[in-house]
C-alpha cells in the first residue's frame, strides 16, 4: 500500500475511532490553499480539529518530527478559516487533537487529546 492510500485508510479508521467515542465528524479533508485539516469533529461543546498520523515504521521519539512547527502552524491557519467561513462554531471550545495509527509501542489507535494549542 502506498502513502497516499496508506493515509486514507488511517483517516478512515480514525474516523471510525471518534464516532465510537461519542464524536460527530463534520469534516474530513477540509482544504484551503493553504493546508488541510484531516478530521474536523464536534463533541458536545467542543470543535476538535484532529490530524491522523499511520505511522508503522515509526516510534514516540520520531512523533515531534513528523508534526514539527511548520506543520502545526498550517493547521493552525487552516482552522481559522474554517472558523470564519463556519460562524455557527463561534462559541464552541476549540481544541488540537492528533491520533496516531499502529506506532511501534503504543496502541494501534492512540488519541492525544489538547496535543498542541496556539
Amino acid at each position: 500500500m502506498g502513502n497516499r492510500e496508506t493515509g486514507l485508510s488511517g483517516e478512515e479508521r480514525a474516523a471510525q475511532y471518534l464516532l465510537e467515542k461519542g464524536y460527530e465528524v463534520l469534516e474530513r479533508n477540509w482544504r484551503t490553499k493553504t493546508g488541510e485539516i484531516d478530521i474536523i469533529a464536534k463533541k458536545a461543546e467542543t470543535l476538535v480539529f484532529v490530524e491522523v498520523k499511520t505511522l508503522p515504521q515509526a516510534t514516540p521519539d520520531m512523533l515531534s518530527s513528523v508534526l514539527n512547527r511548520q506543520k502545526l502552524q498550517r493547521i493552525l491557519k487552516t482552522s481559522k478559516r474554517f472558523l470564519l467561513n463556519h460562524r455557527q462554531y463561534s462559541n464552541s471550545y476549540i481544541r488540537y487533537d492528533v491520533i496516531v495509527l499502529d506506532m511501534q509501542g503504543l496502541p494501534e489507535v492512540y488519541h492525544i487529546e489538547n496535543a498542541f494549542m496556539e
